[in-house]
C-alpha cells in the first residue's frame, strides 16, 4: 500500500494531502534514467581507462614510442645545428679569409622557413603534439636551408681556390736569369745615375749582369703582348700576367717568343744582350702592378732563401750607376 504524503499549508493552517500527477511521475522517471545514464557512461569510461582493449593498448604504446622518437630527433637536430654553426664560423673566419672572400652574414646563413603558412597543413590535422612536431619540421627545414647555403659557399671556395692557383702561377716569382749565370746584381730599383746621360734618374727596374747569350726566363704565366725593338730598351719583351701584373725584359740579344704567345713560368723567352741604351751585357728587368713600377726584388721569393733575399735587398738599395737606360 502506497504511503500517503501530506504538507502543511500556512494559509489554511492545516495539513493538506500531496497530490501526485502523471507529469510528476514522468519527470521523476526521466530524471532517474538520466542520472543512471550518466553514471553508466562514467563507469564505462573508468573501465576503459583502467582496462583498455588490446588495440588501444598497442596504440597508446605506439604513441609513446613516437613521442620518444620525436624527442630524440629534436636532440639530434640541436646537435646538428651546433655542428652547422661551427662549420659556418670556420667557413667565415678561416676558409673565406684565406681566399680573401667576404664572409657570409650570419643572418643570411640562418635562412628563413617560409612563415606559418608552410605548416598550415600540419595545423589543420589537429595533431596531439603539434608544438613538438611543427617545431621539429621547422628545425629540419632551417637546417636544410643552412646546408644549401653552406654548399654554395663551398662551391664558391672551390672556384676561388682554382683562381688562387692560377693567380699564384701568374704572379712573377723567380729571377729571370738563374743565379749561377749572374756575374753581379748591378743596379737596383730607385734613383740611379744614368750610364749615358750622367744624371740621376728613376731606375724603374733592376739590372742583372750576365754574359751575352745567357738564357732569360719568364717569371710567371702570361701572354706576350710585345716582342721587338723599343727605344731605350733595345730588343725587349713585355708579358701580361693578368691580375694587374706586367713584366718587361730589356737589352736582349735574341728574342725567342712572338707576340700573343702563351707562356708558363720558367719558359725560355730570350737571351741576355746589350742592345738599346746599354753599356755592357745585362738584363734590365721591370715589374708593374696595376700600372705602377714596383721593386722587382720583392718578386724573387721562389729562388731565394730568407738570408739571400735580405742580402739582395741590401745590395739593391745601394745607390750607384745603372748599366742601361730603359725608362
Amino acid at each position: 500500500m502506497a504511503r500517503i504524503k501530506y504538507y502543511y499549508d500556512t494559509e489554511t493552517c492545516r495539513y493538506e494531502r500531496v497530490k501526485t500527477t502523471k507529469s510528476d511521475v514522468i519527470f521523476n522517471i526521466l530524471g532517474f534514467l538520466a542520472v543512471s545514464a550518466l553514471f553508466a557512461v562514467g563507469l564505462t569510461m573508468l573501465y576503459v581507462y583502467l582496462f583498455p582493449s588490446e588495440k588501444e593498448r598497442l596504440l597508446a604504446q605506439e604513441n609513446r614510442e613516437l613521442l620518444l622518437k620525436y624527442q630524440l630527433l629534436d636532440q639530434e637536430l640541436k646537435s646538428a645545428s651546433v655542428m652547422m654553426q661551427e662549420l659556418q664560423e670556420r667557413d667565415n673566419k678561416l676558409y673565406r679569409a684565406i681566399f680573401e672572400a667576404d664572409p657570409i652574414p650570419m643572418e643570411m646563413r640562418k635562412g628563413g622557413t617560409g612563415g606559418a603558412k608552410r605548416y598550415q597543413e600540419l595545423l589543420s590535422e589537429g595533431l596531439f603534439n603539434q608544438n613538438l612536431i611543427i617545431g621539429t619540421a621547422q628545425k629540419i627545414d632551417q637546417l636544410k636551408r643552412q646546408m644549401y647555403i653552406q654548399t654554395k659557399s663551398y662551391d664558391e671556395l672551390v672556384t676561388l681556390a682554382q683562381n688562387k692557383a692560377q693567380m699564384l702561377a701568374a704572379i712573377p716569382a723567380i729571377q729571370p736569369v738563374q743565379k749561377k749565370h749572374l756575374t753581379s746584381f748591378a743596379s737596383g730599383f730607385g734613383m740611379r745615375t744614368h750610364p749615358i746621360y750622367k744624371v740621376k734618374k728613376m731606375h724603374t727596374g733592376c739590372d742583372l749582369a750576365a754574359p751575352t747569350g745567357t738564357p732569360v726566363y719568364a717569371t710567371g704565366d702570361g701572354v706576350v703582348i710585345s716582342a721587338g725593338w723599343h727605344s731605350g730598351y733595345g730588343q725587349s719583351i713585355e708579358i701580361d700576367h693578368g691580375y694587374g701584373y706586367v713584366t718587361r725584359y730589356a737589352h736582349l740579344s735574341k728574342i725567342d717568343v712572338k707576340r700573343g704567345a702563351k707562356i708558363k713560368r720558367g719558359h725560355l723567352i730570350g737571351k741576355v744582350g746589350s742592345t738599346g741604351l746599354s753599356v755592357s751585357p745585362h738584363l734590365h728587368y721591370e715589374v708593374l702592378h696595376n700600372g705602377k713600377f714596383v721593386n722587382p726584388v720583392n718578386y724573387f721569393f721562389n729562388d731565394l732563401t730568407p738570408q739571400e733575399f735580405n742580402e739582395l735587398l741590401e745590395i739593391s738599395s745601394r745607390e750607384g750607376q745603372s748599366l742601361g737606360g730603359g725608362h
